[in-house]
């Protein structure tokens, strides 16, 4: 478990509370990508649309993009028939996979360890059960290349999609996505689009990516103190062009903008991997984050960052108030309840300017 740094967190997130009527959560994202409304964030607050995004920024800032890929992660099991009895269905949210051929899962209902399940014609045992109770289940063969044609895109349940999964194959992806393994879009980049990319190219503006799967805990509300917040652990890379980049971009005195908080949190934790993050210094490689990043938490290598509207109550709203300071986080969600501005995974976009 990974603490905050913070103890004053809990009134941070009780100040920032707010109601949102269901209407303003958005269940279709714009079209085109790009025509999503775009707050801009800093001493004031401006209304753009997305596709202004090159007036907004300068020849030599480098735009950080996490390039990770939904998976198909959602599937319908079956119970094995015995005696005649049995052959139920489970639904099954696959997390990742933890070690060769063993994945840990969601199921509902949950189901003891000892008992087999088929994910299509593939059998899984579940092994273990995890402290946060998700399932180990083990195949005796490797199930990402069957992944999709027996799963669903796992859309969170505030979309409402009805059965129109192939759609959704596309359009919860972001553009550049390339490397399978989240549950969860990293949503900050759905708003690209390829011809915004390549207005960006053309001012001169470095495009770099890292990965940083996605799980289902990112998005888990917090509903005790926040210094019992579990954060689970994502996988994130780095390479070495990447982190090269940066690090000279930051020595040159030039921008870093993260696309979204999953880019904040791998960048935030590369720099932590060994100087403790104290000069912002980002390092090239790979593991597991748990980083909690909350107000009071030092976030040393962005200095812009591009978000969607976060749920109340949620890590991620911590973290950006962690990034652009409290009272600007206050008056912009103030200003988009009141502005009509859509909220979450498929909603509108702020570019939000680091805090002093």
């Amino acid at each position: 478990m990974t603490r905050p740094e913070n103890n004053d967190a809990d009134a941070v997130l009780a100040r920032l509370a707010f109601d949102l009527p269901q209407e303003r959560i958005a269940q279709t994202g714009a079209e085109p990508r790009d025509a999503s409304r775009l707050m801009v964030v800093g001493e004031s607050i401006e209304h753009r649309v997305f596709r202004d995004l090159p007036d907004l920024l300068r020849p030599g800032d480098v735009l950080v993009f996490n390039e990770s890929r939904v998976i198909p992660a959602r599937v319908m099991a079956r119970k094995p028939v015995l005696n005649g009895f049995g052959g139920g269905q489970v639904e099954v949210l696959l997390l990742r996979e933890e070690k060769a051929n063993v994945w840990s899962a969601y199921l509902k209902p949950a189901k003891r360890a000892g008992k087999e399940l088929w994910l299509g014609e593939h059998r899984a045992e579940i092994v273990g059960v995890l402290e946060d109770g998700a399932r180990l289940l083990r195949f005796d063969h490797d199930l990402g290349p069957h992944l999709d044609e027996i799963g669903r895109l796992p859309l969170p349940p505030y979309i409402h999609a009805g059965d129109s999964d192939e759609r959704w194959r596309e359009r919860y992806q972001t553009v550049y996505a390339r490397e399978p393994g989240s549950v969860a879009a990293p949503t900050a980049g759905l708003h690209f689009t390829p011809e915004l990319l390549a207005r960006l190219d053309e001012m001169g503006v470095e495009r770099h990516t890292l990965t940083l799967h996605v799980g289902a805990g990112t998005f888990r509300p917090i509903t005790g103190s926040v210094a019992d917040h579990v954060m689970h652990a994502e996988r994130y890379a780095i390479g070495e062009g990447t982190a090269r980049a940066i690090n000279r971009a930051r020595a040159e005195g030039r921008r870093v903008v993260a696309v979204g908080t999953t880019t904040v949190r791998a960048l935030e934790s590369s720099a932590r991997s060994r100087t403790g993050g104290v000069d912002g210094t980002v390092n090239p490689g790979e593991g597991d984050t748990r980083i909690f990043i909350t107000p009071g938490t030092p976030v040393r290598v962005p200095d812009l960052l591009i978000t969607n509207l976060h749920l109340p109550g949620s890590t991620l709203l911590l973290l950006v108030a962690a990034f652009a300071g409290e009272a600007r986080i206050k008056a912009a969600y103030d200003a988009a309840l009141a502005g009509g501005y859509r909220f979450y995974s498929l909603g509108d976009a702020m570019l939000l300017e680091k805090g002093l």
